[in-house]
């Protein structure tokens, strides 16, 4: 009855969000909230959701420190070079633009964090989407995949989740799997570029011309002075015209409101600070080399990195509130997400649907298959690790799996392999709380970047999987 729950409750929160019949804060809170009380188990609502929180009180916090502090460095100009490079190198082509959102990910993503990953990745591409009016669920889509392949890292989660579930060495999972994975990262870009090949057949082609004068409105806000935007002969949009942002819903308005909407970016605007460029730069590296090296538990070293980047770049009284309070709606809407998460899984835990739910799959298994249970592990890391959070599939479903896998001969090394190659699937989850960081820098519906981003998810998943299959690693 519980698995039967599970996967119903599953079920009607992904239809309710993808249909947009609900917002994704109140599907997160009210459909657990239902099917705890049609469990029976609704006087115990108020236990399983404080332990929830509990769970992921220092996610929120490290969220909404991280926020205010990247928000800052957006707007003291910290990535405005960025913009300025990726633009000159992509040279505003939507496809060039869409491979260099691939790869800044991916970049970005060796940090092991993904908010901290999504926060830059869209912080330097949202102007260049948005600018050029190219759909914002394809920003998203790809950056998402590329973390998720990116995840594998042995301090990302997923690996030392597995090694220590099974009792085996995090590095003798992830060296061998580097083949497997490299051709996964390649399935991104190759994705990447098979979008970007849709957004210029959609847009058409636009070039950088630094010695064309043109309208003041149609200066790319971010890529300094010169650098002009002109239409190109080829293609048969406009780039700058009436194309829509994209299943996001974020296409550029007219006047007034076009030059509100990239402000943000705006090389005159007076929150930059050019003389504390290297002091901020400095500052970021420091706080990524801690987060990497693990000095402090992450939500202290952004909580610090916050309060030196306000008083150093803002030591006005006045300011530092201006500048928290033009970040309060990203920490709001984020925050808020990551706590009605934390009732959804807080519930599906606490319930014992989850265990279930994870028996029956194991139970469901052929005994024919005992002997491919490394494959059969891989394939079960999709739908598990985007049902469930990852703590639930390496701690509570990986060593039933792996005890089977042992009775027919396959390694408890071949099944960790093999459990990290949802990854790229995982990252789109609505239990992650960092893709509401994607998806509320980006300005795009949840249920939007879903419905766009699991089946290329899902064969990215499946392409680091065959492959660690032919080259003999699972």
């Amino acid at each position: 009855m519980l698995t039967v729950l599970g996967f119903a409750m599953i079920a009607t929160f992904l239809v309710l969000i993808m249909t947009k019949k609900m917002s994704p804060i109140a599907s997160l809170v009210l459909i657990p909230a239902l099917f705890c009380v049609a469990v029976g188990q609704g006087a115990k609502l108020g236990d399983y959701v404080i332990e929830g929180v509990g769970t992921l009180a220092p996610t929120a916090a490290m969220l909404m420190f991280a926020i205010v502090y990247f928000g800052v460095m957006i707007d003291v100009g910290l990535f405005d070079p960025i913009v300025r490079a990726i633009l000159r190198f992509c040279k505003a082509d939507p496809m060039r633009i869409v491979v260099g959102t691939a790869l800044l990910a991916a970049i970005v993503s060796l940090d092991g964090d993904g908010s901290t990953t999504f926060m830059i990745t869209v912080s330097a591409m949202y102007p260049l989407y948005k600018r050029l009016k190219m759909s914002l669920v394809v920003m998203t889509c790809v950056a998402a995949t590329a973390n998720g392949v990116m995840n594998t890292l042995p301090w990302g989660g997923p690996t030392a989740r597995a090694a220590t579930a099974l009792k085996v060495d995090a590095a003798d999972i992830f060296v061998p799997m580097i083949p497997a994975l490299a051709v996964g990262l390649l399935a991104v870009i190759l994705l990447a570029f098979v979008l970007g090949r849709r957004e210029r057949k959609r847009l058409g082609t636009l070039t950088l011309d630094e010695a064309l004068v043109t309208e003041p409105e149609t200066v790319l806000v971010g890529a300094g002075g010169g650098d002009r935007l002109t239409k190109a002969p080829r293609g048969t949009g406009t780039g700058t015209g009436t194309g829509t942002g994209g299943a996001g819903g974020a296409d550029i308005a007219e006047g007034d409101d076009k030059e509100q909407e990239f402000k943000g970016l705006d090389p005159d605007r007076p929150t930059l600070r050019p003389k504390l460029y290297w002091f901020n730069a400095g500052l970021t590296v420091a706080l990524l080399a801690a987060m990497i090296l693990e000095l402090m538990p992450i939500p202290v070293l952004f909580l610090i990195g916050a309060a030196l980047a306000l008083t150093v770049n803002f030591p006005r009284m006045p300011d530092q509130r201006a500048r928290i309070a033009a970040h309060a709606d990203n920490v709001l809407n984020v925050s808020g997400m990551v706590f009605a998460a934390a009732v959804f899984t807080g519930v599906l835990t606490g319930t014992g649907m989850v265990e279930h739910m994870a028996d029956w799959l194991v139970g469901a298994i052929p005994d024919a298959m005992g002997p491919h249970m490394a494959v059969v592990t891989g394939l079960l890391s999709l739908p598990l690790t985007y049902f469930m959070s990852n703590d639930g599939f390496y701690f509570g479903v990986l060593p039933v799996l792996a005890e089977a896998g042992a009775a027919h001969g396959v390694s408890h090394l071949e099944i960790a392999r093999a459990s990290i190659a949802g990854q790229p699937l995982h990252m789109s989850s609505p239990l992650v709380p960092a893709v509401y960081v994607l998806v509320g820098m980006a300005k795009v519906e949840f249920g939007d970047h879903t419905r766009f981003t699991v089946k290329w998810a899902v064969l990215t998943s499946l392409v680091v999987l065959c492959a660690g299959v032919l080259f003999g690693i699972i």
